[in-house]
């Protein structure tokens, strides 16, 4: 599977925001997180780094 969990920064921890992230779409307040299952969340966040070797994505509130 090529899907990734997605992890809000929270100070110094990252908590889990969304499991098996699809697809990733900007939208005119943030992203929008598309599951493999179709569930959506929209959050006002920035990518702030992605590893895709270990399916990780990292979001920051703006």
């Amino acid at each position: 599977m090529c899907e990734a969990n997605a992890y809000l920064k929270d100070g110094e921890k990252n908590v889990l925001f969304m499991e098996s992230v699809d697809t990733i779409e900007p939208y005119e307040h943030g992203l929008k997180l598309v599951d493999i299952f179709g569930k959506q969340k929209f959050i006002n966040a920035q990518i702030k780094e992605m590893t895709l070797l270990n399916h990780r994505i990292l979001l920051e509130k703006f």
